[in-house]
């Protein structure tokens, strides 16, 4: 059976995907809680669209 790899997310380590690797897709504890720690400091953001208009909703007519 082949085995399908993966890159971490965090370090680009190569990780095997399947219940071997309990962090999948992270090759480790230590990247999950790093990745983890990007989301509650919110160094991770959404981009906005470049046209203000777009983010604005339409009215009642």
């Amino acid at each position: 059976m082949r085995k399908h790899l993966v890159k971490c997310p965090q370090c680009s380590k190569q990780v095997v995907w399947d219940a071997s690797s309990p962090f999948r897709p992270f090759c480790s504890e230590r990247c999950k809680t790093n990745d983890l720690s990007h989301w509650a400091q919110e160094s991770y953001r959404i981009p906005e669209s470049e046209d203000p208009q777009e983010n604005e909703k339409p009215g009642p007519s």
